[in-house]
């Protein structure tokens, strides 16, 4: 995220790139390059199709196999997703999975977006923020996890997931369920499915009965997946493959292409120059040692001798005095952006720390309000949670709940 949560996320990674095919590094072993594109099978969904821009050879393989017309126009990504629902564009949420309103960003207008939906619906394994953050009618559908026991119809089941090293293998849950009414997300999703198109263009009992005739279709639709239930029943699964680590080129030359781009004369956004103030200091938002994404599972922070405190600002000590307060000083942060919307964050307290002069850091998601939701990588649509101006006000209010 230290790489791609930027402006110009894009053309960094094309640049490192750049640098490793400069050294022949790609294909080499001990060498080369291991993108880290997420976690919990963030990578398998990609390699399904997950993908509000698919490519058109996906949609083609999607008639050809069940025999309908597939939508062609491009849906919205995360950030897209929110100005659909600000804008009335988008009545209906649901989420699979996730804490979408806390991991977003500009928290306020993400809640806003939410609560104008008609209904916002949550599968979910357990309960978080994003439930309290509703549409007009919301509904909140609990789901198994991995580690659940899956019994279906025809025994249990075993899902499947893809790491960062392009290996997919079978996964079957070990733990009882916490309640027999618990439904597996893929039978919840061909539960919605079967209740609004009836068993078209597939039977989702069959499916659901036995996820082997998922794996079939997904075999007969996504390429690197014949004979897939066989494949997966090997011990560790098997290697989806790497064109790339093998040096062959799926370019229109054949070769590995190198890609310039210009280097960018300021790395301030306009909005933030057109806001005509100058920031005090460049904040990033990260995670606690105590913390799993948006799950906080506890007040310090081991790896920056943090104790029982979540809203602290680190910041260079220099920096600190330079603006005219001491370490330990409770301050707001107030990003810098140009469309006339208050972000601000209140009574955070300075922490001197490590860091380079001009630079700050704080948690998320306590943070995210301050970034713009309109602030994303070119490209990417990514947020730039790594790259937020802001400037330091003497701290505000009495830092009570109620």
């Amino acid at each position: 995220m230290g790489i791609t949560q930027h402006h110009h996320s894009v053309a960094i990674i094309q640049e490192i790139v750049n640098l490793q095919l400069l050294r022949g590094n790609l294909g080499r072993p001990g060498a080369g390059l291991c993108p880290v594109r997420g976690h919990s099978n963030v990578q398998g969904d990609r390699t399904m199709g997950i993908n509000e821009r698919p490519p058109a050879a996906l949609l083609d393989a999607l008639e050809r196999r069940f025999g309908f017309e597939v939508p062609r126009h491009n849906g919205h990504n995360a950030v897209e997703a929110i100005a659909a629902m600000l804008a009335g564009k988008s009545k209906v949420f649901i989420g699979l999975g996730g804490n979408f309103a806390q991991a977003t960003p500009d928290s306020p207008r993400t809640h806003a977006a939410l609560a104008s939906c008609d209904l916002t619906v949550h599968i979910s394994t357990k309960l978080n923020r994003s439930h309290l953050t509703t549409g007009r009618d919301a509904l909140i559908l609990p789901c198994l996890g991995r580690t659940d026991i899956d019994r279906q119809a025809e025994g249990p089941q075993a899902v499947t997931v893809e790491d960062s090293f392009s290996m997919i293998h079978a996964s079957y849950g070990q733990l009882e369920p916490l309640s027999q009414q618990m439904r597996s997300e893929p039978a919840i999703i061909a539960g919605i499915a079967k209740a609004t198109l009836g068993n078209h263009p597939v039977d989702w009992d069959a499916l659901i009965a036995n996820y082997e005739r998922i794996r079939e279709l997904i075999a007969d639709t996504i390429p690197g997946f014949a004979d897939f239930n066989r494949r997966v029943r090997h011990p560790g699964g098997f290697y989806l493959g790497n064109s790339a680590g093998e040096r062959r080129w799926n370019t229109a030359s054949g070769k590995a292409n190198f890609v310039a781009n210009p280097l960018p004369r300021d790395l301030l956004p306009a909005q933030v120059r057109d806001s005509g103030l100058e920031p005090d200091l460049i904040l990033q938002t990260l995670r606690s040692h105590d913390q799993y994404n948006t799950t906080i599972y506890g007040l310090d922070d081991r790896y920056r001798g943090v104790k029982g405190q979540r809203e602290v600002v680190f910041a260079n000590e220099a920096d600190i005095r330079r603006l005219g307060y001491q370490p330990g000083d409770k301050v707001d942060l107030v990003s810098l952006w140009s469309d006339g919307i208050e972000r601000r964050v209140r009574r955070f307290t300075l922490l001197a720390f490590d860091i380079p002069a001009g630079q700050a850091a704080a948690y998320y998601p306590e943070t995210n309000p301050l970034v713009p939701l309109e602030s994303v990588g070119v490209g990417s649509h990514t947020p730039t949670s790594k790259f937020i101006a802001v400037r330091l006000e003497k701290a505000t209010g009495d830092g009570r709940i109620i």
